[in-house]
């Protein structure tokens, strides 16, 4: 679905990310782990063409993604949850799910995509009302996520949706991405949580310094030495 080869990208200065290659297939959740700086962040900022120095191939269902307009990207069936979650405070959950649907504007299955939404996230729907800025950072992450998902998308790109929040939310998003993944969407998770990431992904990539430096399954991940020491605090 996503293939990714010797992407490098940089925003003015030196490389952030070098000859990165890595591919999600239709219908895995495949998880990038790595510390800050290590380039995750502009992994999927590159796939969504928020990154104007990219290099490579970057290719989703045969599309060539680099040197397209990022507007256009979404129509493709990528959604993006951004670090940081980044909701409209001043309007409402309602209004700002509906914004992840912009491009699909009459079309006839949003009140069904809504439904789908708040059935995935309660409180959303009790909450539909409420502006997104007086909501804790877990609504909000899941205001994210579910406006990523009113655009019907593929392929989601998830960035570090479990930073600073409660472990009962973690748990509860935790939950959620499996449930997304089993609905047929396919994920690519960039996580600092190496725990949580490795329990809900197929495969991962472990990202240092802006190189791939190990791949597996999320079996053999778990089981790496190097990946338990650095990332599992084991």
């Amino acid at each position: 679905m996503l293939e990714v080869k010797g992407l490098s990208a940089a925003y003015g200065g030196p490389d952030v990310l070098s000859n990165v290659s890595l591919h999600v297939g239709k219908g895995e959740t495949v998880a990038v782990l790595g510390a800050n700086t290590a380039g995750k962040t502009t992994l999927l900022r590159s796939i969504s063409g928020l990154v104007a120095k990219a290099r490579g191939t970057v290719t989703f269902e045969g599309a060539a993604l680099l040197g397209r307009a990022a507007s256009t990207i979404p129509r493709l069936g990528i959604g993006h949850v951004p670090e940081g979650r980044h909701v409209y405070p001043r309007m409402t959950t309602f209004d700002n799910l509906m914004m992840g649907a912009y491009d699909h504007r009459g079309a006839k299955d949003l009140d069904a995509r809504m439904q789908k939404i708040f059935a995935l996230f309660p409180r959303l729907a009790e909450r539909r009302d409420q502006l997104a800025g007086s909501m804790s950072g877990g609504e909000q992450q899941m205001v994210s996520i579910g406006r990523a998902l009113m655009g019907n998308p593929k392929l989601l790109l998830l960035d570090e949706p479990s930073h600073g929040l409660a472990p009962i939310v973690v748990d509860e998003l935790h939950a959620a991405m499996s449930e997304i993944n089993r609905q047929g969407v396919a994920i690519l998770l960039v996580e600092q949580n190496a725990m949580l990431a490795l329990s809900v992904a197929h495969r991962g990539y472990v990202l240092e310094a802006g190189h791939v430096v190990i791949d597996g399954t999320s079996e053999q991940l778990g089981a790496d030495p190097a990946v338990r020491r650095a990332y599992l605090g084991v």
